[in-house]
């Protein structure tokens, strides 16, 4: 039987919430976590429409982009849409659930999902987290060495970049005495004992210490292990804010915003005025992402595309990089094709789908 909670498991593995920005409230809206699970409805905002469809489709999950609720209630009397979803979520055991900029953060994220949209290649994160990660450094009987640093692993630990497993090693000597209340692995109380030792070091992100503190505890040999945690002022290349890559060929300004149009079901693209260079690097964000330009102008991008920015935006850039916006809602909607995957890919006989409800309240004439 697979519960609620198993499904939001898996959710949280691939965008962790701790990857989540201060100002948001993703994860957990309302409901129980531990029934079971009878369907899930995956949608990029929550409606009056979304709740009444999960009602029907016999969903009792829905999994949304964007958290339905950002800030703490003083009441709950169906005042407005909010209100009243979060209400009829309740009458009927509904959980909702929202991904929002942990998603957008996460490796494989939104705007992963967009530049894969796109046809970008070597993309890598435009503005990657900073003060996130944190040096290990742990001492070990060397025949205990192999054990431990597979758990730390396990458990997270040794990712840089593409590579996984990743630690320093390094022998050495350490040397302890045990008092009278210790049960020593090795030595004999009361007296000073050498031991041939490994030093290992390795990184993990912040949010993975108390997990990686856990793992160490529950193989490491000692009684009372020595380690340290050290932060790093280093920026986090897997986590982070936009995107940049390079097309596969040079595309004219007009023939590719045409593109980015049409691929994206836009009703407007608005941009700023055309550079007259051909294009090849393109740096964008999904949603709010107008806080990157700065950062895609330094990265030497002939285009950020966003999905929205404000009227200076388009002043500022100047002729330092094409502007284009196309929409909040167009360029989150595959938000929900994404959790769709996530999915599928642990629970394949799961009853997921997607919402057939078109909730972008901005409309073109």
């Amino acid at each position: 039987m697979i519960r609620v909670k198993d499904i939001l498991k898996e959710i949280e593995a691939y965008a962790p919430l701790p990857l989540q920005e201060s100002f948001d409230n993703s994860g957990l809206q309302v409901g129980d976590v531990n029934q079971p699970a009878t369907g899930a409805l995956v949608c990029l905002d929550v409606t009056e429409e979304v709740i009444d469809e999960a009602i029907e489709c016999e969903c009792n999950l829905i999994l949304s982009h964007h958290p339905l609720a950002f800030r703490p209630f003083k009441s709950l009397t169906g005042a407005n849409y909010i209100e009243r979803c979060l209400m009829k979520a309740c009458k009927y055991d509904l959980v909702i659930y929202a991904a929002h900029t942990n998603l957008d953060n996460a490796s494989g994220g939104v705007n992963f999902k967009l530049a894969e949209l796109i046809g970008l290649q070597n993309v890598r994160i435009l503005s990657p987290l900073k003060d996130n990660l944190l040096k290990l450094v742990v001492f070990v009987p060397a025949d205990y060495a192999e054990l431990v640093r597979n758990a730390l692993f396990n458990a997270g630990a040794g990712h840089i970049g593409n590579y996984d497993s990743s630690s320093f090693n390094l022998a050495g000597e350490g040397s302890f005495r045990a008092s009278a209340d210790c049960h020593p692995f090795r030595g004999a109380i009361g007296e000073l004992h050498f031991e041939n030792e490994i030093r290992i070091e390795t990184i993990l992100p912040s949010y993975l210490k108390t997990a990686v503190t856990r793992a160490i505890l529950s193989v490491h040999p000692y009684e009372e292990p020595a380690f340290d945690f050290y932060p790093l002022a280093n920026t986090w290349s897997q986590a982070g804010s936009g995107i940049a890559g390079e097309l596969p060929e040079w595309e004219d300004e007009l023939t590719f915003l045409q593109r980015i149009k049409d691929l994206f079901h836009v009703g407007c693209v608005k941009h700023s005025p055309l550079t007259g260079r051909k294009i090849k690097e393109v740096a964008l964000c999904g949603g709010s992402g107008a806080f990157l330009i700065k950062d895609a102008i330094a990265y030497g991008a002939d285009i950020f595309i966003t999905g929205e920015a404000k009227y200076n935006d388009f002043y500022d850039v100047e002729d330092k990089i094409l502007l284009a916006v196309i929409g909040h809602y167009e360029s989150e909607i595959c938000t929900k094709e994404i959790l769709y995957t996530i999915i599928l890919k642990k629970f394949p006989n799961f009853a997921v789908q997607l919402s057939s409800v078109n909730s972008n309240p901005v409309k073109y004439l």
